[in-house]
């Protein structure tokens, strides 16, 4: 009797497993015994909504991790691209860079600490002629934009150790001088245009270093210039029996004759003095010098 109730039971919890399940099972009695056989449990199959769900979370999961190591890797992308390797070898171009910026550097120091004490000292008019000498070797070297740093690193030194009037001083009388020689020499420019060129910059030098002066001490001393060349032009004229009055308009023509002709005089002066030095420092194949100069030399 036990064994036939518990056959029923068992073929009446297959029966409604059977009618629930959409899966087709068939029943056999006389193969079934308790408790359940494997071979129902191989029909049932109840790992597919398992195995569905676990595929589910792992392909949603497989999107998570490549993402994450994409922002890892733009990370690394963007904090360090592969760094570049510069030549610092002698013949590199960060070598020469650092090379012409030192340079520079001390041709400047060395051009404003000059100049500071042969004012303070009053021994400028004996050094004048070295000031723009520095610019012009930096050009000739480095190219007309290591003369322009010179220059501007000189005026700002100066501009601080002796304020602003010496530094225009040294811009108006030297500092464009030196450079406009320089980029000259450096393009290649014969001596005829670039004494010409270099005379009219250090004339307009002159003239605004007067202005300046006379706009610092509340006095024209143009027009102090221009009368005393009209007093002394007079008492010659006098003097040698010509009875006329020169006008103004030709006192201003001559002063600007001279002005030309003294900085005309001081440009040549300062061209030969520049070609020997440079000559000198072993420079002589970059420099475009006269046959005269050139044989002497």
């Amino acid at each position: 009797m036990i064994p036939l109730k518990t056959y029923q039971h068992s073929s009446t919890f297959l029966s409604s497993i059977s009618k629930a399940n959409p899966l087709h099972i068939s029943l056999q009695p006389h193969t079934l015994s308790p408790p359940f056989p494997s071979s129902f449990l191989l029909t049932l199959k109840p790992s597919l909504s398992l195995s569905s769900n676990l595929r589910r979370v792992s392909e949603f999961g497989v999107p998570l991790c490549s993402s994450e190591q994409n922002e890892q890797q733009q990370q690394q992308d963007n904090r360090g691209v592969s760094p570049q390797l510069h030549d610092l070898s002698p013949n590199g171009a960060v070598y020469q860079k650092t090379l012409q910026l030192v340079e520079c550097s001390m041709f400047a120091a060395l051009t404003g600490l000059v100049y500071f004490l042969s004012n303070s000292l009053a021994i400028e008019n004996y050094f004048s002629c070295f000031f723009s000498l520095p610019i012009v070797i930096t050009s000739m070297r480095w190219g007309v934009d290591a003369g322009r740093k010179t220059l501007v690193a000189t005026t700002i030194l100066l501009l601080v150790l002796s304020g602003p009037v010496k530094a225009l001083t040294y811009l108006l009388k030297h500092g464009i001088v030196g450079y406009t020689m320089g980029t000259l020499w450096r393009l290649g420019a014969s001596w005829n245009l670039s004494i010409f060129l270099c005379t009219i910059v250090r004339s307009l030098g002159a003239v605004g270093f007067v202005l300046i002066s006379s706009f610092l001490i509340r006095e024209n001393i143009l027009a102090l210039i221009t009368i005393n060349i009209h007093a002394s032009l007079t008492f010659v004229l006098t003097a040698s029996g010509v009875n006329s009055i020169p006008s103004m308009n030709m006192i201003y023509t001559l002063f600007g004759i001279l002005v030309l002709l003294n900085s005309g005089c001081f440009m040549f002066l300062l061209h030969l003095l520049y070609s020997v030095f440079l000559t000198r420092m072993g420079m002589k194949s970059s420099l475009r010098l006269p046959r005269w100069l050139e044989k002497a030399i």
